[in-house]
């Protein structure tokens, strides 16, 4: 039984009590399923109570003992992360032997209250929304290039985010959304999408960000908010007006969330080689604070690790993602920064598998280079930093 592979068979769980969605399975779901299985969310089904999670039961039971619920791809070894989702051993064991003993309901009594959640939203209710101002007409089929747009704000004086939340409103048709800030009427344009003026972003299942207490971004005064969108057709027209959600810091931050990546737009993965490697490095110019980790990938993405190389010649694994999945782009937070010394080089390793052994690759007879659409490829190491809200005098700001 898969029970007892994991370590202790599910008659020794029935011996001590019956295992019940009520009293086991619910808080169980309630910690680490129900922020995305929910109603209003993108999650394909609720989990919040007995009569939405039954039917699924021996689905759950086979993606909780793969590891597949709740997605993550980080292996354990390499750092500590704040947003780490996954069960403990004894979570599946109990998932395992509710689901092996016919799934039963359990006392009512039992049953813990659902955690309060803003409807829609995974970061709290919105101090403010702000829409796109224009409907956008996603055509069924062809090549859709990047797409600009703005948003109004109407603030007349500065705010900072502590929380901010993007929703597409055709989800299934948006590769990925960045936005930045940008003076008012301005016309959108590529270039500050990647630059000091970004606020945010989202790839595909990825919820909203939430910064540490004391750490925000800057939405200015008299400025709009950009857009650019990669959608792409999937054999059905649709049409998308994005929102975007944010929740302002009470006080000015201590510390400002900034970011940068390793990067390298020069490579070549050759038809049907399983696994071609790509290396970017970008050198760490003045002490830098580092609070999370992106990779970033298309669907022939295979794994990436980010290396430390110190200046006093000792290396260390920060991240390692030996399971990388293009569905869900996961921010890997830390638990505790990680101060990187002026003169450490920031290496990314990245491989691609563009064999016939990659169920999602488009054509595994081509080579394959760097490109936006999601059947080329990218190889972006990203990383979240924060620094002092005063600015360095003598310093330029990272990014």
């Amino acid at each position: 039984m898969l029970v007892a592979v994991l370590g202790l068979p599910a008659a020794a769980l029935a011996a001590d009590a019956p295992v019940t969605f009520t009293k086991d399975v619910a808080p169980i779901f309630n910690k680490s399923c129900v922020e995305c299985h929910r109603p209003t969310m993108y999650a394909p089904m609720s989990l919040t109570t007995f009569d939405d999670a039954r039917p699924w039961a021996r689905s759950i039971k086979q993606r909780v003992v793969a590891r597949a619920m709740p997605p993550w791809g980080a292996d354990t070894p390499h750092g500590v992360f704040r947003n780490d989702p996954r069960l403990t051993e004894k979570e599946i064991e109990t998932i395992v032997a509710w689901v092996d003993a016919g799934a039963p309901k359990g006392d009512d009594k039992d049953m813990p209250a659902t955690p309060k959640f803003a409807e829609g939203w995974s970061i709290g209710k919105p101090d403010m929304i702000f829409t796109m101002d224009e409907e956008f007409t996603i055509p069924a089929t062809g090549t859709i290039p990047y797409k600009y747009f703005k948003a109004p704000t109407g603030l007349t004086e500065d705010k900072w985010i502590q929380a901010i939340e993007i929703h597409p409103s055709a989800r299934a048709q948006v590769h990925h959304v960045l936005a930045f800030t940008q003076p008012e009427g301005t016309t959108p344009k590529p270039g500050g999408e990647l630059g000091p003026t970004n606020i945010g972003g989202i790839t595909p299942n990825k919820p909203g960000l939430v910064f540490e207490p004391g750490v925000a971004r800057l939405l200015p005064a008299n400025s709009e908010i950009a857009f650019q969108i990669h959608y792409t057709a999937n054999g059905k027209e649709n049409t998308d007006r994005t929102t975007i959600g944010v929740i302002f810091a009470k006080q000015p931050p201590v510390k400002l969330a900034q970011g940068g990546m390793a990067i390298n737009p020069r490579f070549v993965i050759k038809a049907d080689d399983g696994n071609s490697e790509v290396r970017a490095t970008t050198p760490i110019q003045r002490e830098t604070i580092v609070t999370g980790f992106t990779p970033h990938m298309h669907v022939r993405g295979k794994d990436m690790t980010y290396i430390a190389h110190y200046p006093d010649g000792t290396d260390e694994t920060l991240l390692s993602v030996p399971k990388y999945d293009f569905n869900w782009q996961i921010t890997y937070e830390l638990a505790t920064p990680k101060v990187l010394p002026k003169g450490t080089n920031l290496e990314v390793i990245a491989h691609f598998d563009n064999s016939t052994g990659n169920k999602f690759n488009p054509d595994h007879t081509k080579d394959v280079r760097w490109g936006d659409q999601t059947w080329e490829e990218m190889m972006i190491g990203f990383f979240s930093t924060v620094a002092p809200a005063a600015p360095m005098p003598s310093t330029p700001q990272q990014r």
